[in-house]
């Protein structure tokens, strides 16, 4: 384990130049064609890959396409479209709802303030600020288990709540790279710092990871 011997400041800084330098391009790995597609979408990707969620959501926003849709759509019909994400009763109960509330609150439209956003069923502030940052482009960090995983490995928060975590990475990562560094660490978890078994031999931040025994 490296000594704690550089500033917060400093460390950071080199986190996010080799972040940068390493995935100098990223985006949301969902596919969507609009800020509702996005927000049904992170919906369906609770406990499920995206790649499982781009696979049912090319079939089911072929068939339901606006909140209306989602909202008039038989239960029954749209757990079938949606059961391969799993939990899809409760998936299909959230946005059958989800929708209702954007016809009655906001004509339809998926608002851009995280205030309005986390009203809505099956919306945390994880979901908000993925359709924020994505669609929006406002400021967000996005909090899911690759980011709390690795800030915590990083030692850039010492908490396991993900909206104390995300305060924390606000306070210590620059705005204009909010968005930028939540999908940097969606990317690395998945290509390098898995949960059970870390790269750490070719782990670009080796030498800037805190961790004991580099697992949680």
């Amino acid at each position: 384990m490296p000594k704690r011997n550089a500033t917060r400041q400093d460390r950071v800084k080199k986190i996010l130049e080799r972040l940068n330098a390493h995935y100098p391009i990223v985006k949301t790995q969902l596919n969507h064609k609009n800020a509702f597609e996005l927000l049904m979408a992170t919906i369906l990707s609770a406990q499920c890959t995206d790649r499982q969620v781009n696979m049912v959501t090319r079939e089911l926003f072929n068939h339901l396409k606006t909140p209306d849709d989602f909202a008039n759509v038989e239960q029954g019909e749209l757990e079938a479209l949606i059961r391969p994400t799993g939990f899809y009763k409760n998936k299909a109960r959230h946005l059958k709802n989800c929708a209702n509330h954007l016809v009655e609150r906001f004509n339809g439209r998926v608002p851009e303030r995280l205030e309005d956003l986390v009203t809505l069923p099956g919306v945390g502030r994880k979901t908000a600020n993925v359709v924020r940052g994505a669609v929006f482009g406002a400021p967000a960090v996005v909090v899911d288990t690759h980011v709390a995983r690795i800030s915590r490995r990083l030692d850039l928060t010492a908490n396991t709540n993900p909206e104390k975590i995300e305060y924390d990475l606000m306070k210590i990562i620059p705005e204009d790279q909010w968005n930028d560094f939540s999908l940097w660490l969606i990317y690395f978890g998945r290509a390098i710092c898995a949960a059970r078994k870390p790269g750490c031999p070719d782990c670009f931040l080796n030498d800037l990871c805190y961790a004991t025994d580099k697992r949680d």
